[in-house]
């Protein structure tokens, strides 16, 4: 197959075909009325994850219009409402804090990029291999930095430079202390504590936007010295490319992969939650990425920030009837109606009172019967939790994912070293019928020792297995019985040739039985069965190795009588 060809099936697989395209049909109302509730439930998020951002109000707006009717179109879950996240927001603020709006613009648009090239490389199914206590760590850590980065707005203070949110907000709080500011604080708690309160008394209102609505109307009718949004553009911008830092593309590199992972990572998860809410929907992993690709390439150009999937508004959409991707195109477009229509009455909005939507939500994403129940699996899970939080709370998103994985990587590694046990088995089940007398047996089991190695032969075992084995007491004879080993890795294979030699160095004469074929050609490309080859020492079953071990002892005088020779029925029995 050519490389035209290999590309070609590559694009079409991931474009959205008619099939998909025609499930926007099958029930239109439900999918109008999903798409109404999750809009109303995303205008504050997007709002406030804007400025949250540092990129303003409007950038969050525009992304969940563009980015939100975009990815609903080419990405690969019917029920996906993608837009502005809190995750997002937090690797997106050090970034214009060091490069400005072109540096984060510049950030999504190479992020697309990469999205829409892991799309065609088909790595939508690794995604998988990520330990659920690396995500809740993550999300637990990315709570505790949203709530931490709406400080300054909640207490009314000019947030100051700096990119450790905790540092931000321990000097936001002196800053407070020295003057105060009541009214501002009074309403983000109320805000926050209505939200709270009315998510567990009637989820399905949406009372953030009743909380923001209520904020606003008090603020304006009283005259509260409370700052506001400000004034929006009354539309979405002209698409340009003035924005692109072509002078910084390898500096900003390593941000635009850590956006494209977060990207990746955040829009799966909720996909994969969107399916566990539905009864028969199966998102497609790589039409996800690619249609979270193409949301990022374009709502740059809008002056939008990059996005992903956003959980809250895809459950919301799910819970509420949303059917197909028709009801994310309809958030998009009540967005869109509000950013034309409505930018007036937008622009009177509290700032506080989105700093308050914000700690409510980041409040609600810390699922304490999750936490608890990964706590109490293991103190593995535990610490993989806990450093993957503190470290995203200390650090990047990109440092603390890559600190959660080495962590549960060394801990699986252990568990797999102490799954492998090296276990002496008794002969008699592998000798022939007992047609010799006892003490020949007898003196026989004395001189040979048969060691069975049950389970994986990696790295992370094969040290303590050579410790093990060349620790054999004083024997002749020692068959090495293989066919239980469930992987082997060169280290393993170089061990186990190690373990070989030194037993051979001491005069013991080693035979291996039941060797799985392809064990058998990574030892063999290793070398590690050279010295066993050549003298036929390598046999298919354990009743042959014990065969030509008494044929060995029978030889060198160690045991009385002819060589036995094997039952030719025998054979294959006793691996």
């Amino acid at each position: 197959m050519s490389l035209r060809t290999t590309l070609a099936t590559a694009v079409l697989g991931v474009l959205p075909n008619r099939h998909t395209l025609a499930t926007m049909g099958r029930s239109p109302r439900k999918d109008l009325i999903a798409g109404l509730t999750v809009a109303i439930v995303a205008l504050p998020l997007a709002l406030g994850f804007g400025i949250s951002s540092g990129m303003g109000a409007e950038a969050g707006l525009v992304t969940a219009v563009v980015a939100g009717a975009l990815a609903a179109v080419f990405g690969g879950s019917n029920l996906q409402v993608s837009g502005p996240t809190g995750a997002m927001t937090v690797v997106l603020v050090p970034i214009v804090h060091t490069y400005g709006a072109n540096g984060v613009l510049t950030v999504g648009l190479l992020a697309g990029i990469l999205l829409v090239g892991l799309a065609l490389l088909r790595a939508g199914r690794w995604m998988a291999y990520v330990p659920v206590s690396v995500i809740e760590g993550f999300t637990l850590g990315i709570a505790g930095v949203i709530g931490l980065q709406q400080v300054p707005n909640a207490l009314g203070v000019h947030a100051s430079a700096g990119s450790n949110p905790a540092v931000v907000a321990a000097k936001a709080v002196g800053d407070f202390a020295a003057h105060p500011h009541w009214a501002t604080i009074g309403v983000a708690l109320a805000v926050a504590a209505l939200m709270l309160v009315g998510a567990r008394l009637k989820p399905t209102i949406p009372f953030s936007l009743l909380a923001v609505a209520a904020a606003t109307l008090i603020v304006l009718g009283l005259s509260l010295p409370v700052a506001t949004i400000g004034a929006l553009p009354s539309g979405l911008p002209a698409p340009s490319l003035s924005f692109f830092e072509a002078g910084h593309l390898a500096a900003l590199l390593p941000s635009a992969l850590a956006v494209a992972a977060l990207a990746a990572l955040e829009s799966l998860m909720s996909a994969s939650a969107a399916d566990a809410m539905s009864v028969s929907e199966r998102h497609d992993s790589n039409r996800e990425l690619f249609g979270q690709g193409v949301a990022n390439l374009a709502a740059p150009l809008f002056g939008g920030v990059a996005a992903t999937g956003a959980i809250a508004r895809t459950a919301v959409n799910v819970r509420t009837g949303g059917a197909s991707r028709l009801s994310a195109l309809v958030h998009a477009a009540v967005l869109a109606v509000i950013v034309f229509a409505a930018a007036p009455l937008v622009a009177h909005i509290p700032v506080a009172a989105l700093a308050g939507v914000l700690i409510a939500t980041a409040v609600r994403m810390v699922e304490v019967g999750s936490l608890r129940a990964l706590a109490r699996s293991g103190r593995g899970e535990a610490l993989v939790l806990a450093l993957t939080a503190v470290a995203t709370l200390a650090s990047t998103l990109t440092v603390a994912v890559i600190v959660g994985m080495l962590t549960a990587g060394v801990l699986a590694l252990v568990q797999v070293a102490r799954a492998t046990r090296l276990e002496q088995v008794p002969l008699h089940a592998d000798l022939p019928p007992a047609d010799h007398h006892e003490q020949e047996q007898e003196l026989l089991a004395e001189h040979i020792v048969a060691y069975r190695i049950d389970g994986p032969l990696l790295f992370a075992a094969a040290h303590r297995f050579l410790l093990e084995l060349t620790d054999v007491a004083d024997v002749r004879v020692v068959i090495l019985r293989l066919s239980r080993i469930s992987a082997l890795d060169a280290s393993g294979a170089k061990v186990l040739g190690d373990a070989i030699d030194k037993l051979t160095t001491r005069g013991i004469l080693v035979l291996v039985s039941g060797v799985r074929e392809d064990h058998l050609n990574r030892l063999d490309a290793l070398g590690a069965l050279d010295s066993l080859h050549a003298s036929g020492r390598i046999f298919p079953s354990t009743p042959d190795a014990i065969a030509h071990a008494r044929a060995h002892l029978a030889g060198a005088g160690i045991i009385p009588g002819p060589p036995w020779q094997a039952d030719p029925e025998l054979v294959g029995v006793g691996r």
